[in-house]
């Protein structure tokens, strides 16, 4: 299948206000790069990593000319592009020798027995037995996260199939009839925005993520839980976007949704009133909503940021830009791949499968490292050390810009 092309240096440490923390560690890339000094605003940071081309000063003209400048950033420019044109040959080969069942089954799989499980989790909850109870709120909870987050990033970036149009049918059924969220603005946000212009200031930076009202244990703690809540909240402010047949397609297909999550609860698991099957769904549909959050800001946020007008090469700013977390089976199967320990190589090429990416990992990691290209990697209780000690800087205040030397 084709790949899509897109936009980012493992770092000891990223500097924040001047000051240096302990994460990401930088894998396969030497010593860890000289600090740079804050610019006069306050608000950018200079980085340069081992291997990269200084670049002269603006203020050197009495050594170099404007027109020898541009001339080096033109030769490093087409160097960058040759890189992303030499990996993605690479991993093409990989995904021209796998099967149907490697490029596409072994996820649609993971999906159809995950709605499978569905009857034993609805009927799990029938019993008065603590035991069965739970095993019914945790079955159901997992559930709905595979389908959700799973099913609709794999959709969004028609991942599951090699036809638009059942690409289409995909992403209606579990963005908007599982996730209650318009398919419309979640692919545009998410495939056009976020992977567009990855860590981009203003556009793909992360920052829809923000809540700077909230204190840190407030954000990282209690507000998780109101994910079900928000989500067709703000589906529904998104849907003045639309088109109105597209906005009542969305509003059919949220409602026929959540309709049958509370039939089912009534008439399969026996639940006697309203509230008791609305509580329900709240917190199965929570189950796994930390970590949901979390791994959203943990895999971009604290790590460089670009102005639009200054951003570097597709391959310089995912490998930049993008963390990978360590292998977990729970959010392995409930989040994908994709998401988790291959979040660098779904940046990369996001039409491939969660299956396809973990394929392609060892490639595009041995790629990274072997041309002393960053490939960012962290381990999630790391992660949530240095977002609960620095929170008001990674969450609160704007992020620094990040030049870098010699590839801009």
């Amino acid at each position: 299948m084709p790949l899509e092309d897109g936009d980012p240096a493992r770092w000891r440490g990223q500097q924040v206000n001047g000051e240096v923390s302990g994460t990401p560690r930088h894998r396969g890339t030497g010593d860890p790069p000289p600090q740079g000094t804050p610019a006069t605003d306050g608000s950018r940071t200079e980085a340069m990593t081992e291997g990269w081309e200084s670049r002269p000063a603006l203020g050197d003209r009495d050594v170099t000319t404007e027109g020898a400048l541009q001339q080096v950033g033109q030769e490093l420019g087409r160097r960058e592009e040759a890189l992303m044109v030499e990996l993605s040959e690479l991993v093409q080969k990989v995904v021209k020798s796998s099967s149907w069942w490697e490029r596409h089954g072994v996820d649609i799989s993971i999906l159809a027995f995950s709605f499978l499980l569905l009857p034993a989790g609805f009927l799990c909850l029938r019993s008065a037995q603590a035991i069965p109870f739970l095993a019914g709120v945790l079955i159901l909870g997992v559930v709905h996260h595979t389908l959700t987050v799973k099913g609709s990033h794999l959709a969004s970036h028609n991942a599951l199939t090699e036809s638009k149009s059942w690409g289409k049918v995909w992403a209606i059924f579990f963005i908007e009839i599982c996730s209650a969220f318009t398919a419309e603005q979640a692919t545009y946000n998410h495939v056009k925005i976020h992977h567009g212009y990855t860590n981009v200031i203003g556009l793909g930076d992360s920052s829809t993520w923000k809540l700077p009202f909230l204190n840190r244990y407030i954000y990282m703690f209690i507000a998780p839980l109101a994910v079900p809540i928000i989500t067709p909240l703000v589906a529904l402010d998104l849907l003045r976007n639309v088109e109105w047949k597209a906005a009542l397609r969305t509003l059919c297909c949220m409602f026929m949704g959540l309709y049958c999550h509370y039939w089912l609860l009534l008439h399969l698991s026996g639940f006697q009133s309203l509230w008791s099957a609305l509580l329900c769904m709240l917190l199965t549909r929570s189950l796994l909503a930390h970590p949901y959050i979390h791994v959203n800001i943990f895999q971009h946020i604290g790590l460089p940021m670009f102005a639009a007008d200054r951003k570097p090469k597709r391959i310089h700013l995912m490998s930049l830009g993008v963390l990978n977390l360590p292998r977990n089976a729970l959010l392995d199967w409930s989040f994908g791949h994709s998401l988790i320990s291959c979040h660098v190589e779904h940046h990369l090429f996001p039409s491939l499968s969660d299956n396809m990416c973990l394929k392609i990992k060892p490639i595009v990691s041995q790629y990274l490292k072997q041309k002393k290209l960053p490939y960012n990697e962290d381990t999630y209780t790391s992660r949530l050390r240095l977002f609960l000690q620095r929170y008001e800087e990674l969450m609160v205040h704007a992020p620094p810009i990040t030049e870098l030397v010699g590839i801009q």
